[in-house]
């Protein structure tokens, strides 16, 4: 099956053969020859429109698909196939084969991707179980397990092509708002809650987002994943013990559950019945990181990526959004700690201590700093304490202290992101470096200190 089709720039035909040629799977049509393919095929579609001829089925398929693979745009021909579809004529695998194909010659056509998801919700009805009452319901508890399994692998092969389709069209033409705005639809209609699928997505576009720092819709893509993550993890924190404490609290507790939006809840009742794909397991859930882990690690891509390609603003405007959902995360955090817990958290402003200090100077881990350096003190004054004639006698909880292995990083603090801007104004060479690492402080004083 071919996997792409282009142009072949033939002014004119020099010889008696046929326009179009495939080779390894990539289909060509000549160039001389659309000037009068195309108005053919758009005379027959609107004199069938008119009801002025007839056309079969079979036919109908044919004329619309050489039309829309050379003019993708032509809403009729979609609306053609989307009649096709309902009475059965058409199979919805072999129309999403189409767009896939039209894709790769018009990366950005928006009848394209809105037909896209019109064929999705298609599939989706199709894999809903269907309602019954108590007594089918009997009879068909034999026939559900096999069912569900067809219904959710035919689900996880549809959506792990739909991610192929949006990633190369998305490859093709840069900046391709209509390819990463239908990637987060498929996510939000066909992997609602799927921790498993949004950390995937997350990690594989880790590879793309650094090889593309101007492309500001492949980074929107990322904070969409970044905030569906902490609003999952969030709802299930209090079945899952957090690994890992947010700075400033000393025992954490179950924070609320962020309220859904009006299109989420709306898209959740619509696609309630469809099963699921690659449902995620307690082990999928235990791969994902721990929340602060989950920013750290977000932040130090964004340190990498503008340290290595400096002057791009996407990125930091990218760092000034994970920094804004990691403060919000933590504020709500360490509210309902106070609530629940009954012990008050201390919030980070521009009055705090660790604020006051010089940016060269400050701590990156934040508020909880003092309690760490307590307790090593306390754990310092006992070890003296035990020492005779200058022997020190081995303190078990050494040998337990090395097997833990190296301390888990660091989640994101302001006076971390302050001696940051610091490192990068010291050794800037650009100056559209040190404009957008001025605008990032300022931004921090004024938003974030306050």
């Amino acid at each position: 099956m071919s996997d792409e089709i282009g142009l072949i720039l033939c002014p004119e035909a020099r010889y008696n053969r046929s326009p179009i040629v495939l080779v390894e799977n990539k289909l060509g049509v000549e160039s001389w020859c659309v000037k009068f393919l195309l108005p053919y095929v758009h005379n027959k579609l609107l004199l069938y429109r008119q009801r002025k001829q007839w056309l079969d089925r079979e036919a109908l398929v044919d004329i619309t698909c050489t039309l829309l693979l050379l003019n993708s745009d032509f809403t009729t021909a979609w609306n053609v196939r989307k009649e096709l579809l309902q009475c059965g004529a058409l199979n919805p695998e072999r129309d999403l084969y189409l767009g896939k194909l039209a894709l790769t010659k018009f990366p950005k056509s928006p009848e394209t991707w809105i037909h896209r998801r019109w064929v999705l919700q298609q599939v989706l009805r199709e894999c809903s179980p269907p309602s019954l009452d108590r007594k089918e319901q009997a009879d068909s508890d034999l026939r559900d397990s096999a069912e569900k399994t067809r219904l959710s692998e035919r689900l996880h092969r549809v959506l792990h092509d739909e991610m192929k389709v949006c990633a190369d069209a998305a490859g093709r033409y840069p900046s391709n708002y209509n390819a990463w705005s239908h990637r987060i639809w498929v996510l939000q209609n066909m992997a609602q809650g799927n921790l498993k699928v949004l950390h995937d997505e997350l990690s594989s576009m880790r590879e793309w987002v650094s090889m593309h720092v101007s492309d500001h819709s492949g980074f929107h893509y990322r904070q969409f994943l970044l905030k569906a993550l902490v609003r999952e993890l969030s709802q299930s924190l209090h079945h899952h013990h957090a690994p890992w404490p947010s700075p400033g609290t000393s025992s954490p507790c179950s924070p609320s559950p962020d309220p859904q939006p009006a299109h989420h809840q709306a898209n959740r009742e619509a696609t309630a019945a469809a099963p699921c794909p690659s449902p995620a397991t307690p082990e999928d859930q235990s791969s994902v990181p721990a929340m602060p882990q989950l920013f750290h690690q977000e932040m130090e891509l964004c340190t990498d990526l503008i340290q290595s390609f400096p002057g791009h603003e996407t990125l930091w405007c990218h760092r000034r959004h994970v920094f804004y959902l990691w403060h919000h995360w933590r504020r709500d955090h360490n509210h309902h700690d106070g609530q629940g817990c009954g012990s008050e958290s201390p919030q980070l402003n521009h009055t705090d201590a660790g604020l006051s200090s010089h940016p060269h100077t400050a701590s990156p881990r934040g508020v909880g700093l003092d309690r760490v350096e307590s307790r090593n003190g306390q754990a310092q004054e006992g070890q003296n304490a035990m020492e005779v004639d200058g022997v020190g006698i081995p303190d078990p909880c050494d040998t337990k202290r090395l097997k833990r292995g190296p301390p888990d990083p660091c989640p994101p603090a302001l006076p971390s992101e302050h001696g940051f801007v610091a490192s990068v104004l010291d050794g800037c060479l650009s100056p559209e470096q040190g404009c957008f690492a001025l605008a990032y402080r300022k931004w921090l004083d004024s938003v974030i200190g306050q």
